[in-house]
């Protein structure tokens, strides 16, 4: 996968895509990056890439022609049809599906804004994915980039090393995910479950089943909305709303 990312502040990123698992995974081959700072292609003498609204308001507004040549310039660049995506708070929700869809793409673009807002036309014309990482707002779309593009990554095929890290992961699999342990088995009196003492791994993998619907129904009831609930989960859950 290669990613372009269109930001005024590409020294914001320098930390979290040079460390822990977005590093090693470059190391690897496995994934590329490219910073395109949108105001270099400005065809205003001041370089500038922003305006007031028509209209009247308060704010800037990103003007459409330096993001246009940036996004064409990237695209002819490496012959294909990628995936642009514009962070935005009026855009969907990221999601573990959505990170999942997209770390099956070979090219993605990240528009990074600043200011009050974008030009209308460049939502209507060059971008395929409006995304938001929650109900707020930030001074620009860099953090919002960053979160997804380290949620992509990390599924890509090789990433983590470990093949069974990813699958497990909460919301994979539209659970959260069941608790961990580690030695010593006993802390300050504090003991781990026998269960995984034990050295029964179907009975372990039951367990840690029955803990993850637990932990879902508990903090996020809203996740068993959209699931198909097999008979087994159905009990587990029943007997959980008699206790």
């Amino acid at each position: 996968m290669h990613i372009d990312i269109l930001t005024l502040f590409p020294e914001m990123f320098e930390g979290v895509l040079n460390n822990s698992i977005l590093k090693k995974a470059q190391e690897r081959d496995i994934f590329s990056y490219e910073f395109i700072n949108f105001r270099d292609y400005s065809n205003n003498k001041h370089q500038k890439v922003d305006d007031y609204p028509y209209g009247g308001g308060a704010g800037m507004v990103l003007t459409p022609q330096p993001l246009f040549d940036a996004v064409e310039t990237a695209k002819k660049k490496r012959n294909t049809k990628p995936r642009v995506i514009l962070m935005c708070p009026q855009g969907e929700t990221h999601s573990q599906s959505k990170a999942l869809e997209l770390s099956e793409e070979d090219h993605l673009i990240f528009l990074c804004g600043h200011y009050e807002g974008y030009d209308e036309r460049i939502r209507q014309h060059i971008v395929t994915d409006e995304l938001s990482i929650g109900d707020y707002v930030l001074t620009g779309g860099e953090l919002g980039a960053m979160v997804v593009i380290d949620s992509v990554v990390r599924l890509l095929p090789d990433a983590l090393g470990n093949k069974q890290s990813a699958p497990e992961d909460s919301f994979s699999n539209g659970l959260l995910e069941h608790p961990h342990y580690t030695r010593p088995a006993d802390f300050r009196g504090m003991k781990v479950p026998d269960i995984l003492l034990s050295g029964d791994h179907a009975r372990i993998e039951e367990w840690r089943h029955q803990q993850s619907l637990y932990r879902t129904w508990e903090r996020r009831p809203d996740l068993l909305k959209e699931r198909e609930l097999t008979e087994k989960e159905k009990s587990w859950i029943e007997k959980w709303e008699n206790s």
